[in-house]
This record gives structure tokens, sequence and C-alpha cells, in this order.
């Protein structure tokens, strides 16, 4: 079940996440992991049948554009459709707050999970923590569905 965080445990939740992922498995430090941007982004969070955290993203509203970034599913996780699950819930979010642009920075090897969902790469290879990336967008017309 994925749901907009709203309190501070489901911050706490969507931290762990994040921290499992991107700093323990993936080796990126603590400082380059949280941002300027922990408190005004928009996230969601994903809970399993136990009410265990396993996946969550989040956005941040730049002009017309929904930035989605921080995508983390938990190992156990993966491979299992619940990556799809929270890109889709992240952005049924943002086009309820206006949004109908998405952009994204992802990781080369994730290209073609992302483009099976409608985003299309563009740009250069750049680093980030790290970690080689591309730039991903996606447009949704008003009559398109998720």
């Amino acid at each position: 079940m994925f749901k907009e965080v709203k309190t501070a445990q489901e911050y706490q939740d969507v931290l762990l996440i994040r921290e499992t992922v991107f700093i323990e498995e993936q080796g990126v430090s603590r400082e380059e992991e949280l941002d300027e941007y922990e408190h005004t982004a928009h996230y969601i969070i994903g809970y399993d049948e136990e009410g265990q955290p396993i996946a969550t993203a989040r956005y941040r509203g730049i002009d017309d554009t929904a930035k989605i970034e921080r995508v983390a599913v938990m190992k156990a996780y993966r491979g299992k459709g619940m990556g799809k699950k929270v890109i889709v819930a992240i952005e049924q979010m943002a086009i309820k707050h206006g949004y109908r642009h998405f952009k994204l920075g992802a990781q080369t090897h994730a290209i073609p999970f992302y483009e099976s969902l409608g985003y299309q790469a563009y740009g250069q290879v750049f680093m980030d923590a790290g970690i080689p990336h591309r730039h991903m967008e996606k447009y949704i017309t008003d009559t398109e569905q998720l």
C-alpha cells in the first residue's frame, strides 16, 4: 500500500529505506543523501502486508515540472513490480497537485525500467554521488491515464 507521507513516523520510514538502499548498499554519503529539500519535498511511502516500509520516492515542484527523486525499493522487494508501483504512486500524487511534466535523474542501469514507464532519456551521462545517471522526462496529457 502506498500513501503520501504525512507523519513523523512515516518520514522516519522513508529515511530507513533511503539509508538502507543509498547509504549502505550503494555507498552514498549521508551528507549527499540528505539535502536541503528534505522538509519541502512531497514523499510517498509503501508498506508490505506486515506494515514494514518497502519503497519510497519523493518529488519537488520546479516551475511546472515534478522532479522525481530518491526512488528506492528494499532489496527483498525488487523484481516484483514494486518500482513501477512507487513511480505510478508518486506520479498520481503529483498529478493531483497539478503537474503533467515529470523529470528525473536515472541511474544508467535503471534507464530501461523508466523507459518502460514512458520516460525518455536526454542529455549526456553525468555523475551524481559517484554513480552515472542520465536525465529523463515524461509528459502526461489530460486524456492519458497512468
